[in-house]
């Protein structure tokens, strides 16, 4: 059974996540998501247990309690859909294509 775990600290670990739920059962894998770009967390992750009884009473005992000083949400992983992907952002400016900035002129006064 997979399961999404979010608002973790920056701090936690896949072995914290491991250790946190190898308490409910048994861990096939435990994994933080990190930033490719920056290498920080993103604050969430998924847990893989064996068992899906096991998966469900972690889910029930650990949604919304403290951890490491951050209440966590737990709930059962939803598979991802085929093709399913978010889009990138673009760093295009907003509008489209690039336009020249214009200078202030101020206007005559009448």
């Amino acid at each position: 059974m997979n399961i999404f775990v979010a608002k973790l600290s920056s701090a936690t670990t896949s072995d914290d996540l491991a250790t946190l739920f190898g308490e409910h059962g048994t861990v096939v894998s435990a994994r933080v998501i990190m930033d490719r770009e920056t290498g920080n967390s993103k604050c969430f992750g998924f847990v893989e247990m064996s068992d899906e009884t096991e998966g469900m009473n972690a889910i029930e005992a650990l949604n919304e309690v403290e951890f490491q000083g951050r209440q966590i949400v737990v709930k059962q992983a939803r598979p991802r859909e085929e093709g399913e992907r978010r889009p990138r952002r673009s760093f295009q400016p907003r509008g489209g294509e690039y336009r020249e900035r214009r200078s202030f002129q101020p206007r005559d006064e009448e």
